[in-house]
């Protein structure tokens, strides 16, 4: 158990958190989550004894270890894959250290015979005869295959460093584990292996995340860090937010009885209930659920930007037809005889093992790029509002503020529409008058979000929509796209967005495309993950 007891911390005159009273149990796994800026990555910090509060203190229970996420992914550049791993265990490593340095002393005593002894007792203890056995099984579940166990993880690529990471934080078997945002980077195979890893976890896990499938899968709990505050809710991210929703409604219906307002929490709770798997963690989740009260379910204060994209007019029957696109960059052919056509009601997620490839189609179907061979048609009734992945020739330089930015795309130019239009988009007073050039990222995101709105394009095309962007705005995002009564072409690494808007998967692949008119899970199946 982790126990935190009035803890406060402010940076200047910002007070960032305030008496935090918190327990986190072993068994369980903590989803922390809030706006961007509120906080999170701060709040792990403090957990794991790398920023000091003001007031209070952070205990864990004696004789239990703590594990972090390191996020340095050069910090071990000089240190063997396997060594690196090992490292997870600080205490086992200074042994396996120690131990080497006796062994090799050319003039062993009496006195050094007894450490050693001492040594191997404390060594067997911590399971070392099965350290290697262990870090090699963990690199191996996540994509690491044994041919690059023997090198330095300076030699290794930056998407195999964060696994190696990964590994050195899990190996050993610690009582709390930290982990900040732990699906960065990680491919669709990797990131299953880590969700089973975690749901059979034993100890206590706190984890940031803006992969709400992966919170999903894996919390018992969230942790919402709102205001200064944090409170803890039974429930994965969807229970988290549905019930948020379901409190504020019930809260506006104040002539709803107080018996219909417990059948509507009772009905909500058998539907989460039901769709729960057989997992231990579910069934735990399960029992906590069903303790739940009227008066535990509260409405978040948490604002959501409005998504909404509506098309002027209907598509025809001819929208898009590609046919044998190639382009080779650097060298590299990134898309071979690409050919598809898209329907009516499609909405298309496009996969590939390269994001380069997919960001190359897009632009190439923008007119931004030309193919090496091959064309494309759009049809006549077509309108289309792109999301480019990298916007910065949209803000860099740019003096405006949000309103003049704005203006550039709208045909309504007024000062209170275009207010009111950023004020849906969290630019509300002053915000609207921030200098387009000064933007954060999830900022420009939903600046960008707004000029497609505006467009009322019958043909939306996206490539990364979900960077940046924290877990309100990817919810509203996702909210906006699955209710678009139109086509969408995108590409994103959000398992949940993917699944809830796509009708049908295209993977890119070397020798052109795979093409499957299914969901994204059901894709997934099909190929074995």
């Amino acid at each position: 158990m982790i126990t935190v007891t009035n803890v406060s911390l402010r940076y200047g005159g910002r007070k960032l958190f305030e008496d935090v009273n918190l327990k986190f149990t072993a068994g369980n796994c903590y989803g922390v989550i809030g706006a961007n800026g509120a906080g999170k990555s701060t709040f792990l910090k403090i957990l794991s004894g790398e920023i000091e509060p003001n007031t209070g203190e952070v205990s864990i229970d004696s004789g239990v270890r703590m594990s972090v996420l390191k996020q340095d992914h050069y910090q071990y550049d000089e240190y063997g894959v396997i060594e690196t791993v090992i490292m997870g265990n600080p205490r086992l490593y200074e042994i396996m250290k120690e131990k080497d340095e006796l062994y090799s002393k050319a003039d062993f005593t009496d006195e050094d015979g007894i450490k050693a002894s001492e040594l191997e007792a404390e060594f067997a203890e911590l399971n070392g005869w099965e350290a290697e056995a262990e870090a090699s099984s963990l690199l191996q579940g996540l994509g690491i295959g044994t041919e690059l166990h023997d090198k330095k993880v300076g030699e290794l690529e930056g998407g195999e460093k964060v696994k190696i990471l990964l590994a050195q934080a899990l190996f050993g078997k610690p009582g709390v584990l930290i982990l900040d945002e732990p699906t960065n980077h990680l491919d669709i195979k990797s990131i299953n292996w880590l969700e089973e890893f975690l749901i059979n976890f034993e100890g206590t896990v706190i984890v940031v995340s803006h992969d709400r499938h992966f919170l999903n899968k894996v919390c018992t709990h969230m942790a919402d860090v709102d205001y200064g505050k944090i409170k803890l809710y039974v429930g994965n991210y969807d229970f988290w937010y549905e019930s948020s929703q379901l409190a504020l409604q019930l809260m506006k219906d104040q002539n709803k009885k107080n018996e219909e307002k417990i059948k509507a929490l009772q009905e909500f709770i058998a539907r989460f209930s039901a769709n729960a798997s057989k997992s231990r963690q579910a069934t735990s989740r399960k029992k906590l659920l069903e303790k739940i009260t009227v008066e535990d379910i509260q409405p978040s204060s948490r604002r959501y930007p409005f998504v909404g994209f509506k098309p002027e007019r209907e598509v025809g029957n001819d929208i898009l037809r590609v046919e044998g696109l190639t382009k080779t960059i650097d060298g590299v052919k990134v898309l071979n005889n690409v050919s598809f056509m898209v329907s009516k009601d499609d909405k298309i997620a496009f996969l590939a093992d390269n994001d380069i490839a997919v960001t190359t189609l897009f632009k190439i179907l923008m007119g931004e790029m030309e193919p090496d061979s091959g064309t494309y048609k759009w049809g006549i009734t077509i309108t289309t509002s792109y999301f480019p992945k990298d916007n910065s020739q949209f803000f860099n330089d740019c003096e405006l503020n949000l309103v003049d930015w704005l203006r550039q795309f709208s045909d309504e130019k007024s000062e209170s529409y275009l207010r009111g239009f950023l004020g849906r988009m969290l630019f509300s007073g002053d915000e609207a008058l921030k200098e387009a050039k000064v933007l954060s990222g999830g900022e420009r995101v939903r600046c960008m979000l707004a000029r497609m709105m505006l467009s009322n394009a019958n043909v939306l095309v996206l490539d990364q929509p979900t960077n940046h962007l924290d877990l309100e705005s990817i919810t509203a995002l996702n909210n906006g796209l699955r209710d678009f009564k139109s086509n969408i072409l995108f590409t994103s690494h959000d398992h949940q967005f993917i699944q809830t808007i796509a009708n049908r998967i295209i993977a890119i692949t070397e020798d052109g495309i795979v093409d499957k008119r299914m969901t994204y899970d059901e894709y997934l199946e099909s190929i074995g993950l």
